[in-house]
């Protein structure tokens, strides 16, 4: 069976064929129980059975170019190496990790005489992401006429990563990480190829898929090294976390899930459900992102999702960030969650926002216009001829320190651009904007 890797010359031990003592060498577990065929990958329902995407291409006999979308230890080589089998084509394996432009030059040359004797070629490019614009660009004209069949892996988001070339020749399809139905049919594979049960109690078996996460080739591997231990005794979770190594969570703090945490704890704290930004919160803390990322992103929201609903707000951001710099890591931390639980709990208001994008819309739609010449100072002779600063009314001279006058450009109608909630302090700021109002309309009508 060809192995995952990089490239290698035809006829080589490695890649394309087995070495005189392959067959002999040990296996690991996870490459043991491989799937043999379709109907045996598991979690990826929604993609091949018969009536979904992928499971209909084979049934018809054909294979567009695609890309496989998925965490780690979700199939994605096997399911394109069964692919292959299914529709009857050469599979020719390469890992962007090792390949260059002699690979590839290889592997198109050879997919040309394969071609030629009537026999397609499926192309799996593992972590296709890793290749440059130039290096993907290079697919297309093999892609275009039927050379190969491209199926290309990668962990990150494509729309982010690969060219917008490639991906209009290919179809993107997304692969899930296992869920505990999946494991569960992972971990029985392994006890019945075993012979024997995992040695470990019920609460034992689901800290194991938990440490999982998802990936069942890290599953597989975890359960290859308990099976080393005799049956019994039975461990326990706390067994269980003395004998294997804890999984670090998956996250890359350049990467998508970077994206998706920081956007979860932002939605969470919108909408008002504290537990869930805490959560979210340590999830990002235990991956490793920089706590000053996230102050930053919870100053951002102070202002952009609460604002003068709750004025205190920003202060306790502020305040957040300025504990954590003074006491760093871990201790700092614990002024980041104060600051979620404040913020989760606050009244929340984006009306400043949307203040804001009215006004700069405003300012767009109206041009250059002039603010009123009653508004406008006149430090010389000129200016006062003009008429500049004639007519204003100072306000603080007026009763209730209100004149009521217009600040707005002349040609240019009264806009209402802030609207306070009817929650936390807007509720205040919003009677005095009606008080503003009826002192101005009334003002209105004297001077008419």
């Amino acid at each position: 069976m060809a192995r995952k890797g990089a490239g290698a010359p035809m006829g080589a031990p490695g890649l394309g064929s087995p070495g005189l003592f392959e067959a002999e060498a040990p296996r690991p577990l996870a490459d043991r129980l491989r799937p043999k065929t379709l109907d045996e990958v598991v979690g990826q329902d929604h993609l091949l059975k018969p009536d979904k995407p992928i499971g209909r291409m084979v049934a018809q006999g054909r294979l567009a170019s695609m890309i496989l979308w998925g965490p780690p230890g979700c199939g994605k080589t096997t399911l394109a190496r069964l692919l292959a089998d299914k529709t009857d084509l050469h599979f020719e394996p390469l890992s962007a990790v090792f390949s260059g432009v002699a690979d590839l030059r290889r592997v198109f040359e050879a997919a040309r005489g394969r071609r030629a004797g009537g026999r397609g070629t499926l192309l799996f490019i593992d972590e296709i992401h890793r290749f440059n614009r130039a290096q993907q660009d290079g697919f297309l004209p093999y892609v275009e006429d039927g050379t190969v069949t491209l199926v290309g892996a990668t962990t990150e988001n494509p729309s982010f990563e690969l060219n917008a070339a490639l991906l209009s020749r290919t179809q993107v399809f997304v692969l899930h990480r296992l869920d505990e139905k999946a494991l569960d049919l992972l971990i029985g594979r392994a006890e019945a190829a075993a012979g024997r049960r995992l040695p470990l109690d019920e609460a034992a078996r689901a800290a194991l898929k938990a440490m999982a996460d998802g990936d069942g080739r890290y599953l597989f591997n975890l359960a290859e090294e308990l099976f080393t231990l005799p049956e019994a005794p039975l461990l326990d979770p706390a067994g269980l976390a003395t004998v294997v190594q804890k999984r670090a969570p998956v996250y890359d703090k350049d990467r998508e899930e970077h994206y998706n945490l920081i956007s979860a704890l932002h939605k969470s704290l919108r909408g008002s459900d504290t537990d869930a930004a805490l959560y979210w919160l340590a999830r990002m803390l235990s991956g490793g992102e920089d706590p000053r990322y996230i102050a930053r992103r919870l100053l951002r929201f102070s202002i952009e999702d609460i604002g003068l609903a709750d004025p205190e707000a920003v202060h306790q951001a502020m305040a957040a960030w300025e504990a954590y710099e003074r006491l760093g890591s871990p201790e700092g931390e614990l002024a980041l969650v104060q600051c979620v639980i404040y913020l989760g709990t606050a009244p929340k208001s984006n009306a400043a926002y949307r203040a804001h994008g009215a006004a700069m819309a405003a300012a767009r739609d109206t041009g250059s216009l002039m603010p009123p010449k009653h508004i406008l100072n006149a430090p010389t002779r000129l200016m006062k001829e003009l008429g500049y600063s004639r007519g204003y009314q100072y306000d603080h001279d007026a009763e209730d320190a209100f004149s009521g006058q217009n600040y707005f450009p002349d040609g240019m109608a009264r806009r209402a651009l802030y609207e306070p909630v009817e929650r936390g302090f807007e509720r205040e700021i919003r009677k005095r904007l009606d008080y503003w109002a009826k002192l101005r309309q009334a003002k209105s009508g004297e001077a008419e």
